[in-house]
């Protein structure tokens, strides 16, 4: 199925979504309209024609200064595996959605595909893009007290910050030395 016929069954399932093919060389490839993802996310899923069961992947770009500003990129894939419920080969698709960036937002599908979760923390970590909906939206990769989102373009690389000094371990050399020995002898005694 290639991103034409794709995008035609997904007209017809949604009629009032933005849905365009896009020339690629890899993988059929479409874009979304943002207001309409969430409801051609789950048609994507649950169509039997369609039937996208993971997630594999998604990720971000940023555009500045061009509008919209970010991209986010969905890579879906059908497992073509009767037993998960596939009645066709196995099939890959990149989904592409603009957000633009005065009003950084995006309806989470981590209720669809549940492996979004983790890759929608990154992409909001890392370029400010919220994913309304989501259960636990928060850092995954920066500091929580982390001011910024580092792979914006317009994110100051001349930050400076005070470095921060941690406590060194504290212990002596006996006490290294007696932990050694604990250790050989519980591995000693395990080993007998």
């Amino acid at each position: 199925m290639d991103a034409n016929a794709i995008a035609d069954a997904l007209r017809r399932a949604v009629p009032a979504a933005q849905i365009d093919p896009l020339a690629t060389l890899d993988m059929p490839a479409i874009s979304v309209d943002r207001e309409s993802w969430p409801e051609v996310a789950r048609t994507l899923r649950e169509d039997p024609a369609l039937q996208f069961q993971l997630l594999a992947d998604l990720l971000g770009a940023d555009y500045f200064p061009g509008e919209p500003r970010y991209e986010i990129v969905y890579l879906l894939v059908s497992t073509g595996v009767p037993g998960l419920g596939a009645s066709s080969p196995a099939k890959r698709l990149r989904v592409k959605v603009r957000v633009p960036g005065s009003d950084p937002h995006i309806a989470t599908v981590s209720t669809i595909w549940p492996s979004a979760g983790w890759p929608e923390r990154e992409v909001f970590d890392l370029f400010g893009v919220t994913f309304d909906g989501h259960a636990d939206l928060r850092r995954v990769l920066m500091p929580e007290d982390w001011e910024g989102h580092p792979l914006r373009k317009d994110y100051p690389v001349q930050i400076r910050r005070g470095v921060k000094v941690y406590e060194p371990l504290q212990l002596s050399p006996e006490e290294f030395a007696k932990n050694i020995d604990r250790i050989r002898r519980l591995s000693q005694a395990k080993d007998e």
